[in-house]
């Protein structure tokens, strides 16, 4: 089972930095943080650790947003302010 450990960060175009990880079931799991995203802090630095939580969303192979149908009681397109550890939730989930 893949987890947040196996996620790859980039620095994002706008700032930030972003990961986006398929599953073995083809679910995207895309994980942002920066300035403009539902993170902590709301700033654009230069690596995963200078951040506590990230946005999380869940797409599937048509990049069609998916989060709302994997994550029970999840009713939007992103869910922001998530650690490390409920990232790691996130994921083990969407690969059931």
């Amino acid at each position: 089972m893949k987890v947040f450990k196996d996620l790859e960060f980039k620095p994002r175009e706008f700032g930030g930095v972003g990961a986006s990880l398929t599953l073995d079931n083809g679910i995207i799991v895309s994980v942002i943080a920066s300035r403009g995203s539902y993170s902590t802090p709301r700033e654009d630095l230069a690596s995963p650790e200078e951040y506590s939580s990230f946005e999380v969303a869940l797409l599937d192979e048509d990049r069609e947003w998916t989060t709302g149908l994997v994550i029970p009681g999840c009713n939007d397109d992103v869910i922001g302010w998530q650690s490390r550890e409920q990232i790691n939730s996130i994921m083990l989930i969407a690969q059931i």
